[in-house]
């Protein structure tokens, strides 16, 4: 990796290549918008092709758990491993073409608290569960985005998107989705502040650290002293080079993640949590995140569940305790992270939304009944 990225900017790579650039530029424009094209079209199908396998090749009953959970380990499976080659690709080609430390300096200029927003916000407006988010997770910390913003990202992510605030408001009320909305984002703001103030970037694992200071600069000396852009061929020998390395690095913990939490897709035992929590004691709810945060499940899945444990009798902040933490956190995270954060960066990031969500049960149980 740091090969490719060291000759693409040593000055002399055009003449290694007497292809003229504007005709590799079009080729280069012709096969990335087919591989494009190929891309969308592998990722709009993954669900339907995965049922027809399951149910129909394989004649599995769509009722059976064993073929729900297949049917789910081959979408999530598939679905992150194309995302994770695309986006790592796309920022690593963007760190190549654009001044990454302006960008950093500037994000890091801000004030904590409006960065962590702004990394909030933007994970708000992400349709990306709490796997999915890791590719661009991976990204951003490559490029050294501050990593107080990074981790309201990959906090408010997978806890907010579009299709989960409709079905919010259409099941539940106007009043019930700003709470969670609002909660969303707080948990992000306040959990990027924390790991910017205890400098979680120290806790990452050491290929993200060589990641992080091999971005080629965005230019170069020529041999005759003039200082001149890196080329689109330059650009995407670093990026490949980029992808291949992560991508080596992380594809088998996304198999054995998934496999994870395919193992526990759909068995939220509604029935049990509306018995056992729905009393209102004040162990109710930390015990129902630490129930919660080893389920996988996305904000779109969770959303009717939450409908039925309200209806079952579950006060109103053990409910969203419970399914926030098991939408913002999963074993597959887990284990897909371990790849990336050291033991103490996990354990700071799961100890955070533990924290987070037992506050904001025991909260809303006490104002719940007067504001919802």
């Amino acid at each position: 990796m740091n090969t490719s990225g060291t000759a693409c900017c040593s000055g002399t790579g055009s003449k290694a290549h007497p292809k003229s650039p504007r005709g590799w530029n079009i080729t280069y424009l012709a096969a990335m918008t087919i591989l494009a094209v190929f891309w969308w079209l592998a990722y709009s199908r993954i669900l339907p092709v995965a049922h027809r396998l399951v149910f129909g090749l394989l004649g599995m009953a769509p009722e059976s758990r064993l073929g729900a959970a297949l049917e789910f380990f081959i979408y999530d499976t598939v679905k992150i491993l194309l995302l994770l080659a695309a986006l790592i690709y796309i920022i690593a080609w963007m760190r190549a073409s654009l001044n990454i430390e302006r960008v950093r300096d500037r994000l890091a200029g801000k004030r904590r608290g409006l960065g962590c927003f702004l990394g909030a916000l933007f994970g708000s407006i992400t349709p990306f569960c709490s796997c999915s988010g890791i590719p661009l997770f991976l990204g951003f910390a490559a490029a050294r985005i501050p990593m107080g913003i990074t981790m309201s990202f990959l906090i408010t992510s997978p806890l907010i998107n579009e299709i989960a605030v409709a079905l919010l408001w259409g099941l539940l009320g106007w009043k019930f989705t700003a709470v969670y909305v609002a909660v969303g984002m707080t948990a992000g703001v306040i959990g990027g502040f924390v790991m910017d103030s205890i400098r979680a970037e120290r806790w990452l694992q050491p290929f993200i650290m060589e990641a992080m200071n091999s971005a080629p600069a965005p230019q170069y000396v020529s041999e005759s002293g003039q200082a001149r852009k890196l080329t689109i061929r330059q650009r995407h020998i670093f990026a490949y080079g980029e992808t291949v390395s992560i991508f080596r690095r992380v594809w088998k913990w996304v198999i054995i993640g998934v496999g994870a939490g395919a193992a526990l897709h759909g068995l939220v035992p509604e029935n049990w949590f509306a018995e056992h929590l729905g009393t209102g004691e004040w162990w109710s709810v930390p015990a129902a995140v630490l129930v919660g945060i080893p389920l996988y499940s996305n904000v779109t899945g969770i959303v009717p569940v939450m409908e039925s444990l309200l209806v079952k009798g579950l006060p109103v902040g053990t409910t969203m305790a419970f399914c926030m933490s098991a939408v913002a956190a999963s074993i597959p995270e887990v284990m897909m992270l371990r790849r990336i954060m050291t033991f103490r960066l996990q354990a700071a990031f799961i100890g955070y939304l533990w924290v987070i969500f037992t506050l904001t049960g025991w909260l809303f149980n006490f104002l719940g009944p007067h504001i919802l």
